[in-house]
């Protein structure tokens, strides 16, 4: 009969099999920790939305496992400890008490400490991938919020003379029923495969910039400009929101970013020039604002 050392070791592989077989189960979306956008509507697997997006989620779905077995080893002692040392019948009073167990007091020090370091190690090392910042990029666009809606600034080359364009949005207006005519928000064109690095600056209180499939979002101050650098990776629509508490229609704060073919972005940008939105954002928002009769926001619209 083979003892149960010989067992345990069995159990070993067979266990490992049986996680392996649960994993190749899974969706893409339980891969990737439920996060979003690896999966689309129809349950077939997406790539990343941008170079960072694996990243993120494999440090996310990490943490979850590593503190999920953590979880199993603390609930399984203490069940063995409830049941190991309740009181038998005939027992009174209290069991002999335990002063300190040296083992246990290094286990319970020492593996709370690894813990804590390797989160810091990991989660610092992905952060500074996440922040580095493009010197050159290919494209260079300033994102303002406002209450409640987004401007985009597309900013010009030097070296072949062309000018800034841009795009003035307004918040978003549902319908009766809460609908949001998702046409008609404001829109943030990219170019796939193309590094992009956005400024983003705020032009009243604290906003912060998230597009939720990209999962990464960055805060905007007064005062104080952000930056976010990556390279988007798949053609499509993602919405994007505010995701920091800003006053009474935060919730309409949406907008859609568009990542398209380099062909397709060069045209939404000669259709902006010939709009005439070229030059400064900035300049055209001071020129509104100072309309008679006229506050920035209803002019705003009225553009």
């Amino acid at each position: 009969m083979p003892s149960k050392r010989h067992l345990r070791w069995a159990a070993l592989p067979v266990g490992l099999g049986a996680g392996a077989l649960v994993l190749a189960g899974c969706t893409p979306q339980e891969l990737n920790g439920f996060l979003p956008g690896f999966m689309d509507d129809s349950g077939n697997a997406l790539p990343p939305a941008t170079n960072h997006t694996e990243m993120v989620s494999g440090l996310w779905t990490t943490s979850w496992i590593v503190l999920l077995v953590v979880g199993a080893i603390t609930w399984a002692l203490m069940l063995f400890a409830a049941i190991a040392y309740r009181r038998r019948k005939g027992q009174t009073g209290l069991p002999v008490q335990m002063r300190y167990n040296m083992p246990m007091e290094i286990f319970y020090t020492i593996v709370p400490l690894i813990l804590v370091v390797g989160f810091f190690f990991f989660t610092a090392r992905d952060q500074a991938i996440l922040e580095t910042q493009y010197e050159d990029p290919d494209v260079s666009v300033i994102a303002t919020g406002k209450q409640w809606a987004w401007d985009f600034e597309y900013q010009g080359d030097a070296a072949d003379g062309s000018d800034d364009v841009w795009s003035m949005g307004v918040q978003a207006q549902p319908d009766k029923d809460g609908n949001v005519d998702q046409d008609a928000l404001p829109t943030l064109y990219l170019p796939v495969n193309k590094t992009v690095k956005i400024q983003l600056e705020s032009r009243d209180v604290a906003h912060s910039f998230w597009i939720i499939d990209f999962l990464y979002k960055k805060d905007l101050y007064i005062g104080r400009d952000n930056f976010w650098s990556f390279t988007p990776t798949r053609e499509g629509t993602y919405q994007g929101k505010c995701a920091e508490l800003c006053g009474e229609y935060h919730s309409m704060m949406l907008f859609n970013v568009k990542v398209v073919s380099d062909a397709e972005y060069e045209d939404y940008l000669a259709s902006l020039e010939a709009k005439g939105q070229t030059g400064s954002i900035q300049d055209e928002y001071d020129r509104l604002s100072n309309l008679p009769g006229t506050g920035a926001h209803s002019s705003e619209e009225e553009h």
